[in-house]
């Protein structure tokens, strides 16, 4: 009897495990997809988006006249785009202060705002050198400013570009200066303040323009901006000259380390961030970051224009707009910039909901999922209106404008260029579904053959029908 039942609970067991294994549960992603709408605001250069404990978004950006400084605010980033702007300082009529109005950046420091700013003069406009203004009023838009007067540094010479921020409770002051000593037009600084306006000590000099990249047109290391992560500070930084060359690199230190230790920072050796004729952007640069409104997406903010001839002088030029896409995080800790997006609504990044480190992307055109895409623009997709049927959606490669996901006769998914065709249009078009294995999620399910999802097989995507647990849980995604 004893034998009997033992044999009877190890039947029983063989055949559970021989049985289909519903995967986990997914975790939520940490960073959910955010959607915006590029361009952002027309005409405005060296944007800063700076979300402040209020509920607000404040913006401020050079104006093309370079004559005053303005700012906006917002509760949604989007919402900046309509907000009224307010002049809240404009130029000197003679003297210090009176010419070549620069890169505001506001900022909260210890109950008051403060915003930094670049500025010539009258008597010589390319005499720059950085200023603080300073109120306490709640609303920065309809406070009363005061002059601080110049941010003094041990040389007199062109500075600008000033930003402000803390690492483990000390404040800092990062800018672009040119040293009279080195044949370059700017390098990048940092120091400690000991109030908003007052460098603390003498400056360092963390990184000179000499790569390829960096010295085209110009010798240019400027516009820093700071974001922290993973025990990690990184500085993006804007070089070369402000045309379709414009372009973003990266220093990186421990948060630990010893910042105005130029030793503790680490140089990217291309840069991470430039133009890209595929998606019409051109001289991407001086950037800063923001969060997203639920505050678990890093925001970049920079700005570009759409095309790369420009007649003159590229500072002449008024077209540089500001625009917003999600900074992404590599799986061993780095910022992914991917390419500045093309027009319209930003891409999202779909994973797995039973391989969450997996997401679909394209490798040769072929549509997969795969772990750590740093090239971030094979793994990103534009959601946009069905190319066929009504109600229906299709997904736009964004490195490859005009390619799409679509089906095969033989199920196998790819990126491919629409031909305008009735047949491609269809197998290119789905229907949006909350998730088959999560509502909170996304399945896509063919328009050309209804009943039939977008799911993966040996990791490769394919449009099948789906039956069991694991077919629909291979069948959902997470939007990120």
């Amino acid at each position: 009897m004893i034998r009997n039942r033992l044999l009877a609970a190890a039947a029983t067991t063989l055949a559970a495990a021989l049985l289909p294994v519903a995967p986990a549960r997914a975790a939520e992603p940490g960073s959910p997809a955010v959607s915006y709408g590029n361009t952002l605001i027309e005409k405005r250069a060296d944007a800063q988006i700076y979300k402040h404990s209020d509920g607000f978004y404040y913006f401020t950006a050079t104006a093309p006249e370079y004559d005053r400084i303005v700012l906006r605010r917002a509760t949604t980033i989007q919402g900046l785009a309509t907000a009224p702007e307010t002049v809240i300082w404009t130029k000197h009529a003679t003297g210090e202060m009176g010419a070549h109005i620069w890169a505001p950046e506001i900022h909260f420091i210890d109950g008051k705002w403060y915003v930094y700013f670049a500025a010539g003069s009258t008597t010589d406009i390319w005499k720059i050198r950085m200023y603080v203004l300073e109120t306490s009023a709640a609303n920065p838009l309809t406070g009363s400013w005061t002059e601080k007067g110049r941010i003094a540094t041990p040389v007199d010479s062109f500075a600008l570009d000033a930003t402000t921020f803390t690492v483990n409770g000390t404040r800092y002051l990062s800018w672009a200066q040119q040293d009279p000593a080195i044949n370059t037009n700017s390098n990048v600084y940092i120091a400690k303040l000991s109030n908003p306006w007052t460098l603390a000590g003498a400056p360092v000099r963390l990184t000179v323009p000499t790569l390829a990249w960096e010295t085209v047109g110009y010798k240019v290391n400027e516009g820093p901006a700071v974001i922290q992560h993973g025990g990690k500070v990184f500085l993006s930084y804007s070089a070369s000259a402000t045309d379709s060359n414009y372009c973003l690199g990266l220093l990186s230190a421990p948060a630990s380390a010893d910042l105005l230790d130029p030793a503790s920072w680490t140089k990217s050796a291309t840069p991470v961030f430039k133009s890209n004729a595929g998606t019409g952007q051109y001289g991407p640069g001086h950037n800063q970051f923001t969060v997203s409104e639920d505050g678990k997406s890093d925001i970049l903010v920079y700005h570009d224009r759409g095309y790369k001839d420009i007649s003159g002088d590229p500072l002449n030029d008024p077209n540089r707009r500001t625009r917003v896409q999600k900074l992404y995080w590599n799986a061993d800790g780095t910022p992914n910039f991917g390419i500045p997006v093309a027009d319209g609504a930003t891409p999202v990044r779909f994973s797995s909901y039973n391989y969450p480190d997996r997401y679909i992307r394209h490798w040769e055109y072929r549509a997969r999922i795969d772990p750590d895409v740093t090239n971030l623009a094979d793994s990103q997709f534009r959601t946009v209106p069905g190319l066929s049927g009504s109600g229906t959606v299709s997904l736009e490669s964004a490195n490859f404008p005009g390619y799409y996901l679509r089906s095969r006769p033989n199920g196998e998914v790819w990126v491919e260029k629409s031909d305008g065709s009735t047949a491609f249009k269809d197998s290119a078009s789905f229907r949006r579904r909350a998730g088959l294995a999560d509502s909170a999620a996304v399945s896509y399910e063919s328009y050309a053959l209804p009943g039939r999802y977008v799911r993966y097989h040996d990791y490769l995507l394919r449009v099948q029908a789906v039956a069991t647990t694991v077919d629909k849980a291979d069948a959902t995604f997470r939007q990120q």
